[in-house]
C-alpha cells in the first residue's frame, strides 16, 4: 500500500508528475473568489500543491492569505511566482498537525489526495481550523471511489454523511463552469461551520 506522506508527494512533485495540476485557477472557484467582497477575510487554501488559488487571491488582495502543504517543492514554485509575499504565508506543515483560526478555507484537489480513510478526519480538522461561522468552499470530484488514486473520487451522498454532522450545507452542485476534461466530475460547495 502507498503512504501518501511528506516524500510521496514530493517525488510528485519534483519529478512533475502531477497531471491535475490545470496550471491557473480553475473556473469554479474563481467565480467565488470573485464574489468574495471582505478582503480582511484569513484564508488557508491546504495541500496547495501549486497554489494557483492562494496566487490568484494575493493578485486579488486577499493579503491574509495562506498556502500549506507537507512538500517543500511545491511551496518554493509558489513562492518563486510571488516573491514580494513575506515567508510567513509558506506553511510547510502536516495539514492534520496545524494549528491556526481561518474565516474561509478554499479546497482545491485536496480532499481528493487523501487516502479515503482519512476522510472523516478530514471533517472534524476543518472544523477545528475554521473560526465561528467560517466556510470551506471548493470542489470535490465526482466519480466513483475507487482504490486507484489519487485522486480519489466520492459522490454527494458520500460526501454528505461526512460533512453534515458539522457543517451547515449551503451548496453541493455539479459545477457549471468546469473546465473541459471535469465537466461533470467536480461537485462544487459551500458549507458552513456548525
Amino acid at each position: 500500500m502507498t503512504t501518501f506522506d511528506r516524500n510521496y508527494w514530493e517525488n510528485r512533485y519534483v519529478s512533475d508528475s502531477v497531471p491535475w495540476d490545470m496550471g491557473e485557477i480553475t473556473p469554479p472557484i474563481k467565480e467565488y473568489i470573485d464574489q468574495l467582497t471582505d478582503k480582511s477575510l484569513k484564508i488557508l487554501v491546504p495541500g496547495a500543491g501549486n497554489g494557483h488559488e492562494f496566487e490568484y487571491l494575493i493578485q486579488e488582495r486577499f493579503n491574509n492569505s495562506y498556502v500549506l502543504d507537507i512538500a517543500p517543492t511545491p511551496l518554493e514554485n509558489v513562492r518563486k511566482r510571488l516573491p514580494e509575499l513575506d515567508n510567513g504565508h509558506f506553511i510547510l506543515d502536516d495539514f492534520f498537525t496545524h494549528e491556526g483560526q481561518y474565516d474561509l478555507i478554499v479546497e482545491q484537489t485536496f480532499f481528493c489526495a487523501l487516502d479515503p480513510s482519512l476522510r472523516k478526519q478530514y471533517a472534524e480538522k476543518m472544523h477545528n481550523l475554521l473560526a465561528p461561522n467560517g466556510k470551506l468552499a471548493g470542489l470535490f470530484f465526482r466519480f466513483p471511489l475507487t482504490e486507484k488514486g489519487p485522486p480519489f473520487g466520492g459522490s454527494a451522498e458520500e460526501y454528505r454523511a461526512i460533512f453534515e454532522d458539522l457543517f451547515t450545507i449551503h451548496i453541493m452542485e455539479t459545477a457549471h463552469n468546469s473546465i473541459n476534461q471535469r465537466e461533470g466530475k467536480e461537485l462544487f460547495f459551500i458549507f458552513e461551520k456548525k
